[in-house]
């Protein structure tokens, strides 16, 4: 007998559960993506793999309007360290989803972008991701400082140590 899972149902007190608090005020750019045929998994809905890259578009997207230069930011690469996603709903082929994107918790080698997606149609909201980035020099491999010019048009974003 397969194992099921019941969304209603709280998570075990053993199980820690993510909680995100992305401040409404940091999301800064937001575009739109459709859910692709393709995109869905065999419960018919969005898949998660499917989700990541609709996350990873629209961090491209939010680069790029914010300066990147394919993959490089003031000529530093940027790599994602870790992707934290809450999914509150699904979402279905065919939908609209908005991602709001921002940045915050900014510290000397990178920060994190936010993303706040959501279902226009009905207002739903679909997740809510947190990812971690640094900059990077690709030719010593290594982690470099955050340039300049990219905090300079962040000027609300809080800096942790």
């Amino acid at each position: 007998m397969a194992a099921s899972f019941d969304p209603r149902c709280p998570a075990s007190p053993i199980m820690a559960r993510l909680k995100l608090d992305l401040p409404a005020d940091q999301f800064c750019y937001s575009t739109h993506l459709t859910v692709r045929v393709t995109d869905i998994n065999s419960a018919n809905h969005l898949a998660n793999d499917s989700m990541i890259s609709m996350i990873s578009e629209a961090r491209a997207r939010f680069l790029f309007q914010f300066g990147s230069e394919g993959d490089r930011v003031d000529g530093a690469g940027i790599i994602v360290t870790d992707l934290a996603t809450m999914y509150r709903k699904e979402a279905h082929a065919r939908d609209q989803l908005l991602f709001e994107v921002g940045v915050m918790d900014f510290n000397k080698y990178g920060g994190d972008i936010i993303f706040r997606i959501t279902r226009p149609q009905d207002g739903a909201l679909i997740a809510m991701a947190k990812s971690g980035f640094v900059f990077f020099d690709y030719a010593t491999t290594r982690v470099v400082p955050m340039p300049d010019g990219f905090a300079a048009r962040f000027p609300k974003v809080n800096w942790v140590d």
